[in-house]
């Protein structure tokens, strides 16, 4: 069995429709987007659209420097144990691929990984739900990097936003 075997099985789309919905920090990256200086406190949205083709709309909000609010909204298909992100509006033109590849047994801490689109480079995101109190996620994924699907070099590669 493969890890993405691994991963699909363990968060199925009937796993992620009940778990993912909700408002998550991006606690720590290794994607330049939150890196370069511009954007920040970075939260991820998502609702269920369709369950039964687990489709979820996606709203990622941060400030930019001045302190403004910004979003960018999209639709996430699930596809072979990966999300087809598509974005709305003008970036209608842009689709990029994510997937969940490890969580926490309370399902409040995940990292997702995105693939290379044609705009970015691969990325990861740990992400923690905003109603959850969790104290520790850094010292939380580092004893488990595994768990959440993260080598040790990949989990040394994450600058901690919080």
């Amino acid at each position: 069995m493969t890890y993405v075997d691994l991963v699909s099985d363990v968060f199925d789309a009937s796993v992620l429709a009940a778990k993912l919905p909700g408002t998550w920090s991006v606690e720590a990256t290794n994607f330049p987007m939150w890196l370069d200086g511009t954007r920040h406190n970075p939260e991820f949205t998502y609702e269920t659209v369709d369950a039964a083709e687990l489709t979820l709309s996606d709203t990622v909000s941060y400030t930019n420097t001045a302190g403004e609010p910004k979003t960018i909204v999209g639709t996430d298909r699930l596809r072979d144990g990966e999300f087809v992100w598509r974005g709305k509006g003008w970036l209608k033109v842009l689709t990029s691929r994510w997937q969940v590849v490890g969580a926490n047994d309370a399902f409040d801490i995940v990292v997702i990984r995105f693939s290379r689109s044609r705009l970015s480079p691969a990325g990861i995101d740990v992400l923690v739900r905003k109603s959850a109190a969790v104290p520790a996620a850094r010292s939380t994924v580092a004893h488990a990097a595994e768990q959440f699907g993260l080598s040790a070099e990949e989990f040394a590669s994450l600058t901690w936003l919080k």
